[in-house]
């Protein structure tokens, strides 16, 4: 097969910050497979840059692989070529488009999904000013959805201002790592009093053994702690669930196996997006029809989504056209 690798980067709509820094655009590599009848699969990434992953890291990685390419690859081969991260996910991913198109089913079809229906996602509000925050919870309108970043400084008074615009709307936060557990058990019971849905990382990773013992009012759940499926074992008894994430894991086809072992543990499925365009977004709307909370905003974060794109309104989110991705030939 011929596989081609580009790599764009794409302008947000504003500066993007979190705990771990602050985002203006962001680079994606786009991998495309064309076999030799000219059908064609598609994928992307952004990498895992807490990780290191770079584009020019992931195509080192593809670049490694081109030679195995051959008509007969599959994604199981490149599960054992390539590690969990961004390089494995745009190339799995492209798998899948293509094999949904060869086989004619579709690749909701091949994953066992029979009519994937619209989502509730996430609209996720950066850290910024006091009124930075008001005014972009003021934007969110009537989503039903919104996750918080916060930080070590800026926390339960960015929640407030973020409840006082929108009482209606379901809440999760996320620290990204900020936290200690000290600061995490006094913001608990105030985030209980917020409503609060869910709490994501809130402390490093590595340190998730200093949740044994919390008492929390309100779930727990696992972000840059869990990757792929050879980490769910060592955090599952700490948190009530786990945010899976394409670019963490390797593609759709770790991402479905972790959405079936981490409810065999009984934890809840979250699955967000480490920035993207509708491309990136389109095989991960497959993996959230499993899942209680869905974070698919990349798209809407962004300053233009590609010219064939998925479709959000007010907090909804249709599934992906076929011409996108994973439609049937």
């Amino acid at each position: 097969m011929r596989l081609e690798i580009t790599t764009r980067r794409w302008p947000l709509k504003e500066p993007f910050e979190i705990a771990r820094g602050v985002e203006t655009d962001v680079a994606l590599i786009e991998v495309t497979l064309t076999d030799r009848e000219g059908r064609t699969g598609r994928g992307e990434a952004a990498g895992v840059d807490y990780d290191g992953e770079t584009p020019r890291t992931m195509i080192a990685q593809l670049e490694a692989v081109r030679a195995s390419l051959t008509e007969s690859f599959s994604a199981d081969r490149l599960q054992a070529l390539l590690p969990a991260g961004g390089a494995r996910n745009a190339l799995d991913c492209a798998l899948w488009d293509l094999e949904g198109k060869r086989s004619k089913r579709g690749v909701a079809d091949l994953a066992g999904i029979s009519l994937p229906q619209p989502l509730v996602t996430a609209l996720t509000i950066g850290l910024g000013s006091p009124e930075e925050t008001t005014e972009r919870a003021r934007r969110a309108g009537d989503y039903p959805l919104i996750k918080i970043k916060l930080d070590a400084a800026r926390h339960i008074d960015q929640v407030r201002r973020v409840r006082d615009v929108a009482p209606q709307a379901e809440l999760i936060v996320d620290a990204n790592q900020a936290w200690d557990r000290p600061l995490l058990e006094w913001l608990l019971p105030q985030l209980e009093d917020e409503g609060v849905a869910l709490v994501e990382q809130p402390l490093p990773r590595g340190r998730d053994v200093d949740l044994a013992g919390v008492q929390s009012p309100v779930p727990l759940g696992a972000d840059e702690s869990v990757t792929d499926l050879a980490s769910l074992e060592a955090i599952a008894p700490l948190y009530d669930a786990i945010n899976i994430k394409l670019d963490k894991c390797g593609g759709l086809t770790e991402a479905l196996r972790l959405v079936k072992a981490a409810q065999a543990r009984g934890l809840e499925i979250m699955v967000g997006n480490m920035l993207g365009t509708s491309l990136a977004m389109a095989p991960a709307f497959l993996v959230a029809q499993s899942a209680r909370w869905a974070d698919l905003d990349g798209p809407l974060l962004l300053a233009q989504d590609r010219e064939t794109s998925m479709h959000f309104h007010l907090g909804m989110v249709e599934p992906p056209p076929a011409q996108l991705w994973g439609g049937r030939e």
